[in-house]
């Protein structure tokens, strides 16, 4: 797709309900589930940065690897391995080559040689062309003495590989560079802490495993007891994704609406993995709302600043709070998104249903969604073309 002229501010604004049996999706220093008191009551609470590595780690599994970023302190191991491979180069002589690129960059060195001291987040595409800087030349860059070999790589563009042509999950969620404020790259996604809808209280499972070689006549008891915190709860999600901050980091219309299709489908689809064998806790969501706004980004947490207390239904109520909260937002302010799409697994009929399609339209199902959105943002940036 031809490149527009600079978007309008875009924001793409995920709303999710989403109900999770017995889990500890994200542990405190204690082991116990993370938590976080919000109207007055204590809240089950998955921190931002749990879910956005799921996102990412869905991501993975459906987008080529070559495409996508890593996040490491490793990096001169990767880039030694990518220099090498294929060069007859031996691993010393590689990591040397390494180390003189990374040079360049002047990160600060971790405690480990070849490591940074810390991690480090670029596209596998961007490593790529760092190493093809000095492939062809490998042995005869190898051959050089240390103050050669620095003065042969000062002139190579080490650092306008790292600022070009970033991966999808970089330009989403950005990167930090302390010490080369050139390599930053501003987040295009804000991620909230997921939060239960209601009051939720902290529970112990008690578990014993038995030793399978253990001899019933000489021996009895467990091999081993323990305990694990976990709860229940019905969470709210928000996120938002800036379409115009994603443009400018992709700097491609179609890359950056395949990016925000992406990010919500892998967002609504991703699960935390804590206690994952030990719960089978893994769901989908009841909800899926989205919401494109010209104006800002917005919250609809203020919808469960008075918990949900109704003894069953939970998830249902939750999304009636949603929807009035949505629908008494946009009267006040008079702020009515661009564009929006629905996703519930709610009774058709009824009072829920119809709250929801007051606020956010039909409901749809979750590829009709997609497809929805994908159109408006396409139509939004042909727009700002002309």
């Amino acid at each position: 797709m031809a490149l527009s002229a600079s978007p309008p501010r875009t924001y793409i604004d995920v709303h999710i309900l989403q109900t999770v049996p017995p889990a500890n999706l994200n542990r405190d220093d204690q082991g116990n589930p993370k938590e976080a008191y919000f109207g007055g009551v204590r809240r089950s609470r998955v921190s931002s940065q749990a879910w956005k590595r799921a996102t990412r780690t869905h991501f993975a599994e459906r987008i080529p690897p070559q495409d996508l970023a890593t996040r490491t302190r490793r990096i001169g191991a990767a880039l030694t391995e990518r220099i090498t491979d294929g060069t007859g180069l031996d691993d010393e002589a590689g990591a040397r080559l390494a180390s003189a690129l990374l040079a360049r960059l002047k990160i600060s060195a971790g405690k480990k040689e070849g490591d940074t001291a810390y991690l480090f987040f670029y596209g596998r595409r961007q490593l790529a062309a760092v190493a093809a800087l000095v492939r062809e030349r490998a042995a005869e860059l190898s051959a050089l003495d240390d103050d050669e070999l620095a003065e042969e790589i000062k002139l190579m563009p080490v650092q306008e590989k790292f600022s070009t042509g970033h991966p999808m999950d970089v330009a989403l969620f950005g990167r930090m560079v302390a010490d080369i404020p050139a390599l930053n790259v501003d987040a295009a996604t804000q991620v909230a802490h997921a939060l239960s809808t209601h009051a939720v209280e902290l529970e112990f499972d008690y578990f014993t495993a038995v030793d399978d070689e253990q001899k019933k006549e000489e021996e009895t008891g467990a091999g081993m007891i323990g305990t694990i915190g976990f709860n229940s709860a019905t969470l709210y999600r928000y996120a938002s994704v800036g379409l115009h901050q994603l443009r400018h980091n992709l700097t491609d219309d179609e890359a950056a609406v395949t990016a925000v299709e992406e990010f919500v489908t892998s967002f609504a689809r991703s699960m935390p993995t804590g206690y994952g064998n030990s719960f089978a806790h893994r769901t989908l969501p009841s909800l899926v709302a989205v919401a494109v706004r010209p104006d800002q980004p917005v919250n609809l947490v203020s919808a469960f600043e008075e918990p949900v207390s109704v003894p069953s239904g939970i998830a249902e109520a939750s999304a009636r709070n949603l929807a009035r909260e949505h629908s008494r937002a946009m009267r006040c302010w008079g702020d009515a998104p661009a564009h929006t799409g629905l996703c519930h697994t709610f009774a058709e009929s009824g009072d829920t249903a119809e709250l929801l399609k007051t606020a956010f339209g039909e409901p749809l199902a979750f590829p009709q969604l997609l497809h929805g959105l994908r159109a408006h943002l396409t139509d939004t940036l042909k727009q700002a073309a002309r």
